[in-house]
């Protein structure tokens, strides 16, 4: 059964820039951990300072799969360029969940 979540968030009017130009060029060990972790068709959009993210989680066990992608290493590094670049409405908390209201394949 695919989990499907709608995500969003707020750059620094500053860092906009710098959030496209990291993913311009993802690091492929990054996205290899990605698709370990289950998550599939996973997009990002922004609008201005929005982001809107857009993911499919395939996996059994998200909580195991979202504490693995934490505990990697180089997605923590990766973390490191990225988290500096967002607005946090608390601290720690980088995108927040949408209620998905509708959906039809």
């Amino acid at each position: 059964m695919v989990r499907r979540f709608g995500q969003f968030s707020t750059l620094k009017p500053d860092m906009v820039e710098e959030y496209d130009r990291l993913h311009a060029d993802v690091w492929s060990d990054v996205l290899k951990t990605i698709k370990e972790c289950n998550i599939q068709n996973y997009s990002i959009y922004r609008e201005g300072t929005m982001l809107f993210t857009y993911l499919e989680y395939t996996g059994t066990d998200y909580d195991a799969d979202m504490a693995k992608m934490a505990s990697d290493p180089v997605t923590q590094q990766w973390w490191t360029h990225t988290h500096p670049c967002f607005v946090q409405e608390k601290e720690g908390v980088f995108y927040t969940a949408l209620k998905e209201l509708f959906h039809i394949d």
